[in-house]
This record gives C-alpha cells, structure tokens and sequence, in this order.
C-alpha cells in the first residue's frame, strides 16, 4: 500500500436518497478561538436546525470536540447543546455518520449507544446516489508528517489507552486538554496557507489512492481547516470540508454535484 495509505477496515456505506446530504467536520468544541466554543456551539445548532428539514444524511468528519475521552462512566462535561440537537436528528429518522478524528479518537460506544450515530475510526468508501466516495477525518495519511504518526499509534496502542484510564476523569482529561493545546494542527497558520499541489498532502493521498481505485468521484476529508476543491482528473475531485473555528464551511452534495459552502 501507498506511504500513510491505511487498509480500509469498515464496511462501506449505502445511501439512495432524494435530498442532499452534508459533509462537515472539525469544530474543536471546547476550544476559545475568536469566538467561544459556546458561540460556536450555537452556530452549529442554528445549522443543524436550517438543514434539517432538506438532509437526507450528515456526515460528521471529525474533532466534533478539541478533547473527547469516554472513560467506561464518565464522557467530558459539557457540550449539551450539540448531543441533544445530534439525537433530535437520529430520533427524526436523518441517519448521522461520524468519523473520529486525532482530538476525538478515543471515543467508544456512547455516540452508538446514545445518539444511534455509528462511529468509523478509518476512512471508508461510501456509494451515495450511485457517486463513489472515500470519507475520512484525514489525520496521518499522505506522505509526510512522521511524527505525528508515530504519535497517533501510541494513541490508538490498546497498553497505551489502558493505562491512561486508570487516571482519574478530572486529572486525565486535563492532561489531554494540555496536550491538545501544545498540538498545532489545531488552528496553526500553517493550516490556513494552501500550500499548492506538490505539497498538499491529502490531494496527494487522493490521487494515490486513484490510481488503484479509479472508481472514487469524490475525495472528502477534514482535519486540514481550509476549505478546498481541487480536480485529480477528468471525473475525480478532492475536497476539504474547512473548519468551525474560522470559515464555518461545509459540503453538500445534490443531484450529483458536491458543493463547498459557507453558513453565514
């Protein structure tokens, strides 16, 4: 496989439907940026509410939240607004899917169990409306970034995450509130400058993975918080869904066209 090409270990998705479906992702609820996390929190719900009339599927792709640890009976204080909204749309039938991210990949079963909102922890391909996708937050793939992967496998390491639990839930998610901070991937300059085709590193990911799967229309991930459209070739396109923090972006897809936009 391709350097940073992870094996594709969920089960696809399915989706025929009538109305458009959203793509959305890296909010960082928790994190004060020129607005607080609770205004943007109540952006994000007025959204919700204007979309949910039209949505036939939301797709959340990751760091929905800048720190998300779920010990077995204990999830992070806060956040009431968001989950409630999310359970209203489950209850009303409009299926929601979520993608972890590298701020909340340690989720388990409390979005499953609570919200009935599947949780995916690997970019999948998804079919909607006979247009092939591969959906994904975007973290550690693509040439590149080493660190950072090295990282995110002592994240995910099963040792690792048992013995973070012992942690008491007020001393354990301070620390990972810390080391979400000291990460600049969160909203860094550097995630605000395009930095062109050679060294774009999802593009390049996208067009690697073209090439032994030439089926995919649409590339769609997160975790980069710019907003970007960028053809592969003559049918495929990359997209970047943008961020919560500063653009307020998101994706819809309707009769066969993915488009990027702004809620204002």
């Amino acid at each position: 496989m391709p350097n940073g090409m992870p094996t594709i270990k969920n089960k696809s998705i399915n989706i025929n439907t009538e109305k458009p479906v959203f793509f959305v992702s890296d909010h960082h609820f928790g994190l004060d940026t020129e607005w607080t996390s609770l205004e943007r929190e109540k952006m994000f719900v007025n959204w919700l509410d204007e979309i949910k009339n039209q949505a036939g599927a939301i797709f959340i792709l990751g760091d929905l939240f800048d720190v998300w640890y779920e010990y077995k009976t204990a999830v992070p204080k806060g956040f009431v607004r968001v989950l409630g909204k999310l359970a209203e749309l489950t209850d009303a039938g409009i299926p929601v899917y979520f993608f972890t991210g590298n701020h909340d990949m340690w989720m388990l079963d409390y979005f499953e169990k609570e919200l009935n909102i599947p949780v995916y922890f690997n970019p999948v391909e998804a079919t909607i409306n006979d247009k092939n996708f591969l959906l994904g937050h975007g973290d550690g793939l693509g040439p590149g970034d080493k660190k950072y992967k090295l990282l995110k496998k002592l994240f995910t390491n099963k040792i690792a995450q048992w013995a973070f639990r012992w942690l008491h839930p007020d001393l354990g998610l301070r620390l990972a509130q810390y080391l979400s901070r000291e990460n600049k991937a969160i909203s860094g300059e550097y995630d605000q400058k395009f930095l062109g085709e050679a060294n774009e590193w999802l593009y390049l990911y996208s067009k690697e993975y073209l090439k032994k799967n030439p089926h995919i229309d649409f590339f769609v991930f997160g975790h980069r918080h710019l907003p970007l459209q960028m053809k592969l070739n003559d049918k495929s396109f990359y997209y970047n869904s943008g961020d919560w923090l500063h653009h307020f972006t998101y994706l819809e897809f309707e009769n066969a066209k993915l488009s990027l936009k702004k809620f204002k």
